[in-house]
């Protein structure tokens, strides 16, 4: 008697049960074989007892999971798209978008359905100067169920000057995040210019002049040591600080009570490469105390891997309250852009300023958790390099809005692509 496996693939639908059956096969002649009718008996029963078993499998209810409190529950409903024109506005190119932030004071006495937001510009003083936009919104919304974004115009901008009240020359900044402040003030953070020897910085510039009025303390560990191939620390060359935020709810009138802001690298810091998994960032926790801003703490941010991808990076986060907060990742690959909107949650992370590099297996270290709220490959329309996400204003059906921005690098073949979508649950 000879032997051999035989693979018999069944599937459940509800928990894809492989099963694999050992069987015998006879090369026995069909007559004169004594033992054929009961081989064909046993097989029968054989059959059937898989059968059932698979049946049972499939009716009996799902092992209970947990619920991960560390996430609310909530959910993002997609409105609609708009693409801003090719333009000049006061005699630069409207461009560059990526960074945005909304006014909620700003909203049109005439219109209540025009809202007020500002977009920062990413140009380092090369096609105009350093600058940031006043945007007006229109959101249709004469009914719930048909609530989107009708058109957005460019109202005004404002060049970021130096604390002396200077411009910054060409290539001297290279703006990438904004958040609007309680005291009449946006934060901008800015990637540095390393093979120029300008090291990173998050500012706070005056709304109306665009003046600087300060900066906030940056750890060593993100300065540069180098401004060519010999760097061992610091941000890495156009990867620096991309993402910035201001918590909502610790805002108070005329912002004298402190407020948090949380601010994050694109990409790992030099001393944090891995050659196995570039993928460890760093985020930044502050709270502005009157003219004291203080360092509270640093974190771990998991950045997830696309495969086939040349370009992968953090590029927003955004306060949703409650403890909670949305983080952009996006990505540039063979498929053209992508990207992804997580939940984030900080309150169980270890503090990591004090981790010199984590190169390596990283122990003994809880990084902020994560938890996919939506991939945009999904949504079914062309996306463009999204850089920049906000909150925004409440839609009639009570949801909060939460609008992005793309960046098209001043293209023509890319597009300001914004888009419009409903955060429900949150809090």
């Amino acid at each position: 008697m000879s032997q051999r496996w035989h693979k018999s693939k069944l599937f459940n639908k509800s928990n894809k049960i492989k099963v694999t059956v050992l069987s015998n096969y006879f090369p026995l002649k069909t007559l004169g074989d004594p033992l054929r009718g009961l081989r064909q008996r046993i097989l029968r029963l054989f059959s059937l007892a898989l059968i059932l078993l698979t049946v049972c499998t499939a009716c009996a209810p799902p092992p209970a999971v947990a619920r991960d409190r560390s996430f609310p529950e909530m959910s993002l409903e997609f409105l609609g798209e708009y693409q801003l024109p090719k333009m000049n506005f006061e005699g630069a190119p409207v461009g560059g978008l990526s960074g945005i932030t909304y006014d909620p004071k700003g909203i049109s006495a005439v219109n209540s359905k025009a809202y007020r937001f500002y977009a920062l510009s990413d140009d380092p003083s090369e096609n105009g100067e350093a600058r940031f936009y006043s945007l007006r919104l229109d959101i249709t919304s004469s009914d719930a169920a048909n609530i989107r974004l009708k058109k957005v115009a460019v109202e005004g901008v404002t060049s970021l000057k130096k604390a002396d009240g200077e411009t910054f020359s060409w290539g001297s900044i290279n703006p990438e995040g904004i958040a609007l402040s309680p005291r009449n003030s946006v934060f901008v953070a800015n990637e540095g210019v390393t093979h120029a020897g300008i090291p990173p910085f998050v500012g706070e510039f005056d709304l109306k002049t665009g003046k600087l009025r300060g900066q906030l303390p940056i750890p060593k560990r993100y300065i540069p040591d180098a401004s060519d191939e010999k760097q061992q620390q610091g941000v890495v060359e156009n990867l620096g600080f991309e993402s910035l935020t201001i918590d909502p709810e610790t805002f108070s009138p005329g912002g004298l009570d402190p407020f948090r802001l949380f601010a994050a690298t694109e990409a790992p810091l030099m001393q944090d490469l891995d050659p196995e998994q570039a993928s460890k960032l760093r985020l930044l926790h502050y709270v502005i105390v009157d003219k004291t801003p203080q360092l509270v703490s640093e974190n771990l941010y998991n950045l997830d891997q696309v495969p086939l991808t040349v370009l992968n990076g953090l590029t927003e986060l955004v306060t949703v309250g409650s403890g909670q907060i949305l983080s952009l990742e996006r990505s540039f690959g063979l498929s053209g852009y992508s990207a992804r909107i997580y939940q984030v949650a900080l309150g169980a992370a270890t503090d990591t300023s004090r981790i010199q590099s984590f190169k390596g297996p990283v122990t003994m270290v809880e990084p902020v958790k994560k938890k996919l709220l939506l991939d945009l490959s999904e949504l079914g329309i062309p996306l463009y390099n999204l850089e920049g996400m906000t909150l925004g204003p409440q839609l009639p059906d009570g949801s909060k809005s939460v609008v992005l921005v793309s960046d098209d690098n001043f293209d023509e073949a890319q597009k300001t692509q914004f888009l419009l979508f409903s955060l429900k649950g949150q809090g």
